[in-house]
């Protein structure tokens, strides 16, 4: 039985011989596991519709004829032990269930059938249909299965393998949420389907989506069904197979590539699983797999946050018993300490809790650890030993090999912190003293090492070098992250304990980074090395009573060594291998102490006597800029070749030797930056070329960015920002090369790569430098406009590199608003000169992909989470989110004082570039539907326009209030009416002297006020606040009545439900104020009101009104006391209904502290409970008001359900079948009715007559060439009809011929075309042999074939419009003809 057609015919053989005397001896497929196996994997696993409908019919027949059948019926998912069914059954019938057992066949039937739809909407309703399966197949007495949950699993596995990523989500969703509801019993194909489909689908990131409603940041909902149902499944297993499903389960995630989102999710999930003893070496082993799946994503925070979650899950899932501290700390390694397990966070203190809870239980392995050491239950004790091990230099190693691998060291790094930590624990208060002698217990191997650097010139290299890299990474670690790193007293007992050593390391360092001891291409990695010592030991507090680091002292003769290795060489000698190595250390070793020296400038506290740097410049002073490290000789490059791998080749090299000359001469030009631009003639004492002519010096800048890589352009940059505010006024044209050179680098790079955010920000502190801005806008030459064009460029590049417009606006806004606080007009003039960028970035925000809002979504929710999540601490927040663009624009903004005549102007010019920008989006012809690109940006115009409106005098405003007024004739879409109503009443309010303009608004025609008339009817509702400052009110509220009332007798229901808020309003306040010369409107305005709160409930008027009267805007919202930043950005767009992407919470302002808050930080926060609505509590009540009802229902009564055209029998598998063959055996019924297509050219008219045709049962469709089946528009349009349409292919040229010949065969040449002799379609009567002839798109019928036909039939039209479309119109007539072709046929039945 290989189909299940084959099947079949086995079902059939046994049904027929079940009355029969040998009826026992027939065969019976209700009772074969194997005929039910076929089915299921005909359900679930066929890809062609064919045989899944095959499979369906099969299983709707074999439940149909078991009520035929007297005695029960069974059937076991495997082989029966004595003829005894143990597990749940494939198939089983009893007349006792023989309701529940139809019911349950008819609804999974149902649902297989509505599946094949793929529409989302027609499945849906279906689904709770799938909870009763699940009761059925349950024994409520026993809690077992009574039938096979496989049954399911089919329905899941077609779900969850759609295309359609809709369905697909729903069926996860619909799985997971399984366990919330009802208490399954186990069964092992319900773990292998979670191992295996569950999975694969759990790997879409667009699963993980917010709902609709839900706001940024509030978590996926998928995700937190995934840790519920994870939870609750795996605590239901039974104990003895919980450790191999977590495992298979693991391992599954270690198997593939994971995007960043869903491994993120699945890691929360398997941290979510209470607390067991599962996993043993190879769980641990897997996890880690898992660990380095996270890896591969660029996204940082979300890699972060997903170790955290897989070392929360080691810890609740490993039994430790079953592992050793030595498998445990080679699984810490495999998490990246800047991003996870930082020493000081609650991660960290959570796993010092850990290994102290369980230090005595750890397994010992069965053989060495890695190290070689022999382990001990003990934490102290293996960390001391594995300290002890590390610092023995193995026998094996090659002495003047390569570097040992930093993973070692931080190994040891990182479980000496712990172990330290864990002892600090063990107390409740620890003790400084117990720390230290706990710490020196454990670092005395290395401290006792290190002390002996500088005095035995015999200790093995390889033992210095892991030394010196344990050393280092213990001082970049030991730092606590987070609140309690002031507490801590770790780090500095770690220092001291270093500093005493630090005498021996500098004379070490000293010697052989001097003493020719480097010679070989893998010594400059020791040199990097050395150097990284030498940082980290500069920035070491001294010994008590002395003034910095020991190291200081060696800054001197290091620096003097390193100049005369330098001019020695350039003696003439030949360049060897060694010279040319301890060339670039030499110069490496140059570049450290300038930077350690500038460092120092920085701190003065640690700063030594300053050595004369005279020697220094006049090194550089004789080293020509740019000057290459050669190539060492020919015989001695075979020995470079065999220098290991992981050794740079000799053009990094090379690189790197350019790269420290530029960082030396940027320390000089630092030095020496304020010295005033000399000529090229003109020489100083000392003679300073670089500084003295900065002109070659910027020239020799240029050719290096043609030879570096772009990782070791930034001390280039650096002297750029010094050198080309000297020369843009005389030397324009370099500095314009200069820039474009720098840009050009700028825009290769990715902004995934480590190197990009460092030298974009170099970059744009040397291009917008405000001393170049200030030259460049003050001569408005090339520069000026060379700037202005890498701006624009760089905004354009932010649309696909998040975070370049944030480093720029963020830099130009420090350096212009901040100096110009301290020193008034000391840079603010570049704001104006360049207002440009500040209108961008008021207005500036991506429309996001769906990933990269899925992204953006998830950071926020792992930043939501706080010091929860240790990413949080450990990883710096970049603030790379478009939304600090226009937060830090509106921080500046704050900034800027009124009372400051350029401050002043600014913010007017800014404000009329604003309105000039809306007008012109309102103006294009684009449609701007919500949330559209254009919506965003008129809605971010009028955000800032409120931000900016108390800077606004009456002088102003005059000149912009026309605009404004304008602006609300415009039919704009609802938040933007919302902005412009709040800011026309905040001008009336405080501007009275307007509101004769007001009242001039309502007397335009009533054409020109069609769209808008409710905005200023909105703003007239709140007359209370317009007239606050009025001395006099009565002839405001007087006309605001006038106008109110002639509103409200509006043709346009809207219009008078806003027109009677404004009227209910004024009429409120003039009883208030008991004014009586308005007693004969009295009865108007009372009848109107009244009228519309009498209204029967019938309709709709009523419950309008009272929708309106709730609306947020007139119910609860006070444009005064509602006046802050957080009702602008988040709370307004919010009730709006705009995109989350445009919301801005108030705490972004916050955490933006990149500016200071200002004077306007008191305006943050709402003062009214505007903030507590929801939009459902005021938007279309009346739409949901019942849709709960059905919702809540456990079955739909009646849902949607695709038309099935067979007669009762079975499927046919042979495709090769002519089509009418086919047709018949399914039961087809086949007209003779032939449509002719062949002059129709669009693929989507033909896509949609051949689906038509096949529906109605068209004999064929005649095309002009068969190749457009293939297109893809067609595929759209046919929904595969093609299969089951015979297709006949006639070129146009050829139809006259082809119409004789039907002619000839009996049928009736119909073109369907409008002529002078033309039969109505009501009026004809179709032949049963007809052949339909449709017309071009454009041309219709030629004039030739007219002649040919035998009749022609036109559509009776009501409309203008001349014509339909021609698929149209050929699927009228078919219609036509398969109706009269019905009629006839009952007609002649009765």
């Amino acid at each position: 039985m290989n189909s299940p057609a084959e099947v079949w015919d086995y079902v059939k053989a046994g049904t027929h011989r079940a009355g029969s005397q040998n009826a026992r001896a027939s065969p019976n497929g209700q009772r074969c596991a194997r005929f039910w196996r076929t089915v299921q994997a005909g359900l679930a696993d066929a890809e062609d519709a064919l045989t899944r409908k095959q499979a369906r019919y099969l299983l709707q027949r074999a439940a149909e004829v078991s009520p035929s059948r007297a005695s029960p019926c069974t059937c076991g998912s495997g082989e029966a032990k004595r003829n005894i069914i143990t597990g749940p059954s494939l198939f089983w019938w009893s007349e006792e269930k023989k309701e529940e057992l139809l019911k349950f066949w008819e609804n999974y039937i149902l649902i297989m059938e509505t599946l094949e739809g793929n529409q989302i909407h027609v499945i849906k309703p279906v689904l709770p249909k799938l909870n009763s399966l699940f009761e059925y197949a349950v024994s409520e007495e026993t809690g077992r299965w009574l039938l096979h949950p496989s049954w399911h699993l089919c329905v899941y596995k077609r779900m969850l393998e759609s295309e359609n990523k809709i369905l697909a989500k729903e069926g996860v969703t619909h799985f997971l949420q399984l366990y919330e509801t009802k208490v399954l019993p186990f069964s092992p194909e319900l773990s292998e389907f979670i191992i295996g489909p569950l999975m694969d689908a759990l790997s879409e990131s667009s699963l993980y989506g917010r709902s609709p409603g839900q706001q940024i940041g509030s978590g996926s909902p998928l995700g937190l069904k995934l840790q519920r149902f994870l939870a609750a499944y795996v605590s239901l297993l039974p104990e003895e197979l919980k450790s191999s499903f977590l495992l298979k389960l693991i391992q599954k995630m270690s198997s593939r590539h994971w995007c960043a989102v869903p491994i993120l999710f699945l890691s929360k999930a398997l941290a979510s699983v209470p607390r067991c003893k599962a996993l043993g070496l190879e769980g641990l082993l897997a996890l880690r797999g898992v660990l380095q799946c996270t890896m591969a994503t660029h996204q940082i925070l979300l890699r972060g946050a997903a170790q955290c979650h897989l070392l929360h899950a080691a810890m609740n899932l490993v039994d430790v018993e079953e592992v050793s501290l030595s498998d445990i700390s080679t699984f810490l390694t495999s998490l990246r300490q800047e991003e996870s397990l930082g020493r000081g966070t609650a991660l960290w203190t959570e796993l010092c809790d850990w290994l102290r809870v369980n230090e005595s239980c750890f397994g010992r392995p069965s053989t060495c650890g890695s190290l070689g050491l022999q382990e001990t239950c003990s934490l102290n004790a293996y960390v001391k030993s594995l300290v002890q091990e590390y610092i023995t230099s193995p026998a094996w190693e090659r002495e003047n090999g390569p570097m040992p691998d930093w993973a070692e060291a931080k190994l040891v790094a990182l479980m000496v912190l712990l172990a330290v930590d864990v002892e600090g624990r063990k107390v409740q208060h620890s003790e400084r003293q117990r720390t230290q002698n706990v710490l020196r217990l454990f670092l005395e191997p290395l401290l006792d090492a290190l002390a002996k650097l500088g005095s035995n010139a015999y200790l093995p290299l390889r033992k210095t070098d892991r030394c010196l890299q344990a050393l280092v990474t213990l001082l970049r670690t030991c730092s606590p992250k987070g609140a309690g790193a002031r507490d801590d007293a770790v780090s500095p007992l770690l220092q001291d304990l270093v500093v005493s050593a630090a005498e021996s390391i500098s004379s070490f360092l000293l010697r052989r980074l001097t003493m020719n001891e480097l010679s070989s291409v893998a010594d400059l990695d020791r040199c990097h090395l050395y150097l990284q010592v030498f940082a980290e030991l500069a920035g070491l507090p001294g010994k008590r009573g002395e003034r910095g680091s020991p190291v200081l002292r060696i800054i001197a003769p290091l620096r003097n060594a390193s100049i005369r290795h330098l001019q020695d060489t350039d003696s003439g000698l030949v360049p060897t291998l060694g010279r040319q190595v301890q060339r670039a250390v030499s110069m490496a070793a140059l570049a450290a102490v300038c930077e350690v020296c500038e460092a120092l400038d920085q701190t003065p506290e640690l700063q030594l006597d300053p050595p004369d740097a005279g020697l220094t410049e006049q090194l550089l002073a004789a080293l020509p800029l740019n000057q290459r490290l050669q190539k060492p000789q020919p015989e001695e490059q075979s020995s470079l070749l065999e220098e290991s791998s992981s050794s740079p080749g000799w053009g990094r090299i090379a690189a790197q030797y350019i790269h420290d000359q530029w960082a030396c001469l940027s320390f000089l030009l630092k030095k020496h930056h304020a010295l005033p631009p000399t000529s090229e003639g003109a020489l100083l004492d000392p003679v300073l070329p670089a500084v003295q002519t900065p002109a070659r010096t910027l020239q020799a800048a240029l050719a290096a960015l043609t030879v570096l890589p772009s990782d070791r352009v930034l001390p280039v940059f650096r002297c750029m920002k010094l050198l080309v505010p000297q020369l843009l006024a005389s030397s324009e044209s370099v500095c314009i090369e200069a820039f474009d050179m720098a840009w050009k680098i700028i825009s290769t790079l990715s902004n995934t790569q480590l190197v990009f955010w460092s030298n974009l920000k170099a970059f744009v502190q040397f291009v917008f430098d405000t001393k170049v801005l200030t030259i460049a806008a003050k001569t408005k030459g090339q520069a000026y406009f060379k700037i202005k064009e890498i701006m624009h460029q760089m905004i354009e590049m932010s649309a696909v590199k998040t975070g370049v417009f944030n480093t720029l606006i963020t830099h130009c806004c420090r350096s212009w608003v901040v100096p110009a606080l301290e020193v008034p007009q000391a840079s603010f003039s570049n704001a104006a000169d360049y207002s440009e960028l500040l209108l961008e970035a008021c207005v500036f925000g991506t429309v996001f992909r769906r990933d990269q809002r899925l992204i953006q979504d998830i950071q926020t929710f792992i930043e939501n989470l706080g010091h929860e999540c240790a990413a949080n601490v450990v990883i710096e927040n970049t603030k790379r989110e478009d939304h600090y663009v226009r937060v830090c624009a509106v921080k500046f903004l704050c900034l800027l004082d009124d009372s400051n005549a350029s401050h002043k102007a600014f913010m007017e010019d800014l404000a009329i570039k604003l309105l000039e920008k809306e007008a012109l989006v309102s103006s294009s012809r684009t449609r701007c539907y919500v949330n559209s690109q254009q919506h965003r940006l008129q809605n971010r115009v009028w955000q800032i326009l409120l931000v900016l409106f108390p800077r606004f005098d009456q002088n102003f405003l005059n000149r912009i209030i026309d605009k404004i007024f304008q602006a609300g004739f415009i039919n704009n879409q609802a938040s933007i009416k919302y902005y412009i109503e709040w800011i026309i009443i905040l001008i009336l309010h405080k501007f009275p002297q307007f509101l004769p303009k007001f009242w001039d608004c309502f007397s335009c025609s009533e054409e020109h006020l069609k769209t808008s008339i409710c905005t200023f009817l909105s703003v007239l509702s709140h007359l209370d606040i317009i007239t606050q400052n009025l001395p006099e009110k009565r002839p405001a509220l007087k006309q605001a009545l006038v106008v109110a009332l002639q509103w409200g007798f509006s043709h346009n229901f809207g219009v008078r439900l806003y027109a009677l808020v404004a009227l209910n309003k004024a009429w409120g306040m003039c009883k208030t104020l008991r004014m009586g010369e308005l007693d004969a409107l009295a009865s108007v305005i009372e009848s109107s009101l009244s009228q519309v709160e009498s209204t029967p409930g019938a309709g709709n008027a009523k419950r309008n009104w009272q929708r309106i009267q709730d609306h947020f805007f007139f119910a609860a919202f006070h444009p005064l006391q509602d006046y802050c930043l957080e009702t602008i950005f988040h709370i307004l767009p919010r009730l709006a209904g705009l995109v989350e992407d445009e919301w801005i919470a108030i705490d972004k302002f916050a955490k933006f502290t990149d500016l200071p808050s200002g004077a306007g930080a008191h305006r943050y926060l709402s003062a009214t409970q505007l903030r507590e609505l929801r939009p459902g509590d005021w938007a279309q009540q009346d739409a949901g008001s019942h849709a709960g009802e059905a919702d809540s229902q456990s079955e739909w009564t009646d849902v949607q359900k695709k038309v099935i055209p067979w007669r009762h029998a079975a499927p046919d598998a042979d495709l090769e079948l002519a089509f009418q063959d086919r047709a018949a055996k399914l039961g087809k019924a086949i007209s003779r009715l032939v449509v002719v297509a062949s002059l129709i050219d669009k693929p989507t008219n033909l896509g949609g007559l051949c689906r038509t045709c096949e529906v109605f049962g068209a004999a064929a469709l005649v095309v002009g060439s068969l190749q457009c089946v293939s297109d893809k528009q067609f595929q759209q349009l046919s929904v595969s009809a093609e299969q089951w349409l015979p297709l006949v292919e006639v070129k146009p040229p050829q139809l006259a011929g082809y119409l004789r010949q039907k002619q000839a065969e009996g049928y009736t040449v119909i073109g369907v075309e409008q002529t002078a002799r033309s039969t109505a379609l009501t009026q004809y009567c179709f032949p049963e042999r007809s052949l339909l002839l449709l017309g071009n798109e454009r041309e219709g019928i030629p004039a030739s074939l007219i002649q040919q036909l035998d009749v022609c039939v036109e559509i009776p039209q009501q409309g203008i419009t001349r014509s339909l479309n021609v698929h149209v119109s050929g699927a009228l007539l078919i219609w036509e003809y398969a109706r009269q072709q019905l009629r006839r046929r009952g007609g002649s039945q009765a």
